[in-house]
């Protein structure tokens, strides 16, 4: 007689609003958002979805899909004080909630369960603890609500609370690795990269070979899909099969290896705090390295000078770097202040790492990529922010344009990736339908410079509508020099942009001028002014 293959694999409970980022910004019901991180949309709401928005798009694509959509930058820390109310409100029910990012929290559901009469109540139970906690029932609207899943292991439940999320009713899988690949197996494989996190080159990999839903990738063998595409292939499999996603080789910590700071003078500021906790987190992940370790859940504990003792838990499955430990106790410390549970300064921060694993490194190349270079830099930049504001140190970024002014910004440190400086500063892929071909000027002037243009009779040289030019350039002069003659010119070429925006659109046509002492200049007629835009070195 056949026995059901019964689960190793913890019982999990998730609770998830995918685009929590848009309830905390406080929209209104029905009106299209879309927020932004690096000129690409991480969340949207569902009237913005409707109109073709979607996550990963950049902001262009958005904005054409949808022109009326009001664009918001998005803002982890505000994330985390809004998704405070949330946890305190489910913390009060279930004992030790652990946090993913804000708008996401998962809890072993075995225990909590026999309490509430059974699973499906206690879902029922936590959807309107978790609504209830906002304060405001419309707000949720906007993006449909929060997700409960249950299931075995983080990603089948994560999954689940997403396919809650978009049904409005909680989702429950049945116990078992059986039921647990039988649930996945109709998904698709792109889930592996939005749920679990994994290389997007890998999942696409995996479709150009024909392999286009988890069932597919879990009926491969195992030692197969090892061999052709290593341990994130093996990781990838397990998961489809339904088996444990956390990394096999996860332990507890060396005893004693807390990170603890007393202070005799409370600290009221959440900027001192960051600054102590940098401090703390580069000692953990120093003795963890020296093992060749990396924590993958961390408990942040405060106490304060009223004997108030605030803690949670974060769980990162690839691991928490020193700058991912700082980042989470600055959103922990921030959401306490906001919710009141810290009334009186903190004379106790205390970070203890509670599963660890074997951390797999990254191998730096030979010539070019990453070097120890951009890690001390890395880390001397995320300092500054610590030390002077996190508005006040900005890193360069590229986020796209047709002007060469408008390819690259200045940006907060701390909401670029640091780490993956060749990532950050690649131009946005192509095309620009209208932006000049290479090479780029070798100087852009940050505020483009008044300039006068006439033609051989001493006229303004002017553009029409159809860009025909009134007359050849003959002369430039720049504010304050001396008149030069043009020997060569080229262009125009035309520009309009945002059309759809009236009180932004703009009209402007550009053109290369090379001048009698050899500079050559980039140009620019808008609204019958002349502009100096850039020059060629």
């Amino acid at each position: 007689m056949a026995t059901m293959q019964r689960s190793t694999v913890p019982r999990l409970g998730v609770v998830w609003c995918p685009n929590w980022a848009v309830v905390a910004a406080q929209t209104e019901p029905g009106e299209p958002v879309v927020v932004l991180h690096g000129n690409r949309v991480v969340a949207h709401s569902l009237a913005a979805a409707r109109e073709g928005v979607a996550i990963g798009q950049r902001r262009r694509q958005a904005q054409a899909a949808c022109p009326r959509a009001r664009l918001i930058v998005h803002d982890p820390d505000g994330d985390a004080r809004q998704f405070e109310k949330v946890v305190t409100a489910i913390a009060a029910l279930i004992p030790r909630v652990e946090l993913t990012e804000p708008g996401m929290l998962s809890f072993l559901a075995k225990g909590p369960s026999r309490y509430f009469g059974g699973e499906e109540a206690m879902a029922v139970h936590m959807a309107g603890v978790a609504t209830e906690a906002i304060g405001a029932v419309e707000v949720l609207t906007a993006v449909g609500g929060f997700g409960i899943g249950l299931a075995d292991g983080r990603f089948a439940a994560a999954i689940a609370a997403r396919q809650a999320a978009a049904g409005g009713t909680p989702v429950i899988v049945s116990t078992g690795v059986e039921a647990t690949a039988q649930f996945l197996a109709p998904l698709p494989v792109q889930l592996l990269v939005s749920v679990a996190g994994l290389d997007a080159d890998f999942v696409q990999l995996l479709q150009r070979l024909g392999v286009r839903q988890l069932g597919q990738l879990a009926a491969l063998s195992v030692a197969d899909v090892l061999a052709r595409f290593g341990r994130q292939g093996e990781f990838a499999h397990r998961l489809a099969s339904g088996g444990d996603d956390r990394p096999p080789d996860t332990v507890a910590p060396p005893s004693g290896l807390i990170a603890v700071q007393v202070l005799d003078d409370p600290a009221h500021h959440v900027d001192t705090l960051v600054f102590i906790a940098r401090q703390m987190a580069d000692e953990l992940c120093s003795a963890l390295s020296a093992d060749g370790k990396v924590c993958t859940r961390l408990i942040i504990t405060a106490e304060t000078d009223h004997s108030e003792r605030n803690e949670r838990q974060w769980y990162r499955s690839t691991g928490l770097s020193a700058a991912a430990m700082v980042e989470r106790t600055r959103w922990q410390l921030d959401a306490w202040v906001n919710s009141a549970a810290l009334t009186a300064g903190v004379t106790m921060l205390r970070l203890e790492p509670v599963e660890v694993r074997s951390d797999d490194g990254v191998q730096l190349g030979l010539w070019g990529g990453r070097t120890q270079a951009d890690e001390w830099a890395a880390r001397a930049v995320a300092r500054l922010a610590t030390l002077a504001g996190a508005e006040q140190v900005l890193v360069p970024a590229a986020t796209g344009g047709r002007l060469p002014g408008d390819a690259y910004s200045w940006v907060p440190a701390v909401t670029a990736d640091l780490a993956e400086p060749s990532q950050r500063l690649t131009p946005d892929e192509g095309p620009w339908p209208g932006s000049l071909p290479s090479p780029s000027p070798a100087v852009v002037h940050p505020q483009p410079l008044v300039i006068d243009v006439r033609d051989a009779q001493g006229r303004g040289v002017r553009v029409t509508g159809r860009g025909a030019v009134s007359a050849a350039p003959a002369t430039v002069q720049r504010a304050g020099t001396a008149i030069e003659p043009i020997v060569a010119w080229g262009g125009p070429w035309p520009l309009e942009e945002r059309w759809w925006d009236a009180s932004r659109a703009r009209r402007s046509a550009r053109f290369q001028l090379l001048t009698g002492s050899g500079s050559l200049l980039l140009a620019c007629l808008e609204r019958q002014q002349w502009w100096l835009l850039g020059e060629y070195r």
